[in-house]
C-alpha cells in the first residue's frame, strides 16, 4: 500500500486491509438484506430514513477523507510551524522525508503537555504531521524522536486514513441508523400509519440488526486499527535502521502519559486514534485476565508489551548478519 515511497511494504497490512473490506463488505450487503427483508415483511416503507442516514453517513465520511487534516489540527488546537519556528523539528521530518522518498508533510505543534504525535492525511501532498508541547519537552534524544516521526509518517504512506475512512462508513451508516431510528419511536414513528401491528415493529427491528452491524463493523476496524499500529511501528524502525530508539521512546512516552492528569486524558480521547500513544492510562500489558482482555479488545492500539516485543525482534534480526536478514532492510 505504499505507493512511491521506499517505507518496507507490509503483506501482513495489506491482506489485513484486504480481508477486512471484504468481510465489511459482506456485512454491509447481509445489512441491505435484512432492511429490506424487514420492510417487505411489515409492509413499511423506512426508505426516507435509511436514504438519510446514507446521505449523512457519506458525506461525514467525505468529510473526513477530504478535510482530516484540518479537523484534527482543530481538535488538537494545534498550529504549523515554519523551519524558522522549529529548526530541529522540520530538520527530523525533511530526512525523513528524503529518506521515504515522500512528499514533505505540513508540520504542526499543538499546545498540551500530554506528549504525543500524530499525522494525517488523505494523501502525502495533503498531509500533516503535528507533535505535542509535551512530546518535545519529553528529552527524547534525536533518535528517539526520529523513530516517532517515521512511524506517524509511515501511516501517510500506507494511506491509513483513506483506508480507515472507507472501512469506517458501514458503521457510521449504522450508527445513524440506530439513532434515526430511536428517535422515530420516540416521537411515535412506529406507531402511525394504516397497518399499526407491522408499523411498531418496524423501528425495533431496524434499531436491532443496525446495532448487530454497528457491533461487527466496530470490532472488525478496531482489529484493524491495532494492526495499522504495529504496521507503523515496523515500517518506522525499518526507515531508520534505529527500532531500539523507537521502543525506548515508546516507554518514555508511556511512562509520562500515565503521569498525565486524567481530565487532560479525557480532553485528548477524541484523537486517540490518530496518536502515536493512545490518550489513557497505560500499562506493560493488555493480556491480563478480565478487564484487560476487554479492553484491549476495543483499544484502537496494541498493547505497550507487544509493541516493543515486535520492535525488539526487528531489532535483533537487523543485528543479524545473515543474508535473510540483510533482505529486511
Amino acid at each position: 500500500m505504499a505507493t512511491r515511497t521506499r517505507y518496507a511494504p507490509d503483506r501482513g497490512l495489506t491482506v489485513r486491509m484486504t480481508a477486512t473490506m471484504f468481510f465489511l463488505g459482506l456485512v454491509f450487503v447481509a445489512f441491505v438484506a435484512a432492511l429490506i427483508g424487514i420492510l417487505v415483511a411489515t409492509k413499511q416503507s423506512a426508505g426516507l430514513i435509511v436514504f438519510v442516514a446514507v446521505v449523512f453517513g457519506g458525506g461525514a465520511a467525505f468529510i473526513s477523507l477530504f478535510y482530516s487534516d484540518k479537523i484534527a489540527l482543530s481538535a488538537a488546537g494545534a498550529q504549523v510551524v515554519t523551519p524558522q519556528q522549529a529548526p530541529e523539528l522540520h530538520g527530523i521530518v525533511d530526512r525523513l522525508c528524503a529518506l521515504a522518498d515522500m512528499d514533505k508533510p505540513r508540520v504542526a505543534i499543538a499546545p498540551t503537555r500530554m506528549p504525543n504525535a500524530f499525522a494525517t492525511g488523505r494523501n502525502s501532498k495533503n498531509s500533516v504531521l503535528c507533535v505535542t508541547e509535551g512530546m518535545l519537552q519529553l528529552g527524547l534524544t534525536k533518535d528517539e524522536l526520529e523513530g516517532v516521526l517515521a512511524h506517524e509518517l509511515s501511516h501517510v504512506a500506507h494511506k491509513d486514513v483513506q483506508v480507515m475512512t472507507v472501512a469506517g462508513l458501514l458503521g457510521i451508516v449504522a450508527g445513524l441508523l440506530v439513532r434515526f431510528a430511536f428517535y422515530s419511536e420516540l416521537f411515535g414513528g412506529g406507531r402511525r400509519g394504516g397497518n399499526n401491528g407491522n408499523a411498531a415493529l418496524l423501528i425495533p427491528l431496524i434499531m436491532l440488526v443496525s446495532i448487530v452491524v454497528y457491533a461487527v463493523s466496530f470490532v472488525l476496524i478496531r482489529m484493524l486499527s491495532r494492526y495499522r499500529e504495529l504496521a507503523a511501528d515496523r515500517s518506522g524502525a525499518l526507515l531508520t535502521g534505529h527500532p531500539s530508539a523507537l521502543a525506548s521512546a515508546l516507554q518514555k512516552v508511556s511512562g509520562s502519559m500515565s503521569r498525565i492528569p486524567n481530565e487532560d486524558l479525557r480532553k485528548a480521547a477524541p484523537m486517540s486514534a490518530f496518536y502515536f500513544a493512545p490518550a489513557m492510562k497505560l500499562t506493560r500489558g493488555g493480556n491480563g485476565p478480565g478487564g484487560d482482555r476487554l479492553a484491549n479488545l476495543f483499544s484502537t492500539h496494541p498493547s505497550l508489551e507487544k509493541r516493543i516485543e515486535q520492535l525488539a525482534k526487528i531489532q535483533a534480526q537487523l543485528n543479524d548478519t545473515t543474508p535473510g536478514a540483510k533482505g529486511l532492510r
